[in-house]
């Protein structure tokens, strides 16, 4: 019984850790045969300029790992900072995710229109991590769109503003 109280004591805390740290949110969009298929995340990121890859994180049960396993290619749609409305749609379960939505198939995979940001991906790679499944992709396309991205951090919806004074050049990464 102790065992059990401690893991759901440090998964709350880390629950609580991860919500200070600012994400990006973007709708993984795939196909499930003629149907478009998308799900809401906050776990990816550039992985590779050479080849371009990125990562993304799925939960095992996730309808859209399915989708992407099968069909074999996806789209990262990084939403527009208007676009929180889409983040709460794509994040709920059922199969009129895409109603009223205006998208278009670029390489295979739906793109949702005003994106701050869309890649299309082979799904190169699957690596099981606890409770999610990290989906490695070779990016095949890439767009940026013009506005700023929408960001996710102490379970609120926002986005990025930069600081008055630039930084020194080379200061960061």
């Amino acid at each position: 019984m102790a065992d059990t109280a401690v893991t759901l004591s440090l998964q709350s805390r880390f629950r609580d850790a991860m919500a200070g740290v600012c994400s990006p949110v973007a709708v993984v969009t795939s196909r499930d045969g003629d149907r478009p298929h998308g799900t809401t995340v906050s776990a990816f990121m550039s992985l590779s300029m050479e080849p371009p890859m990125i990562a993304v994180a799925l939960d095992h049960g996730s309808d859209l790992l399915a989708a992407v396993r099968a069909h074999g290619r996806f789209g990262v749609n990084v939403l527009a900072a208007p676009q929180h409305d889409l983040a709460g749609a794509f994040a709920r379960k059922g199969a009129a995710k895409f109603d009223g939505v205006s998208w278009s198939d670029s390489h295979g995979v739906p793109k949702l229109a005003d994106v701050a940001g869309w890649v299309a991906c082979e799904a190169t790679e699957f690596v099981v991590g606890g409770d999610h499944t990290v989906l490695f992709g070779t990016v095949v396309e890439a767009d940026v769109g013009v506005d700023r991205p929408l960001t996710y951090f102490a379970r609120t919806f926002g986005t990025h503003l930069p600081h008055e004074v630039p930084l020194p050049q080379g200061a960061v990464g």
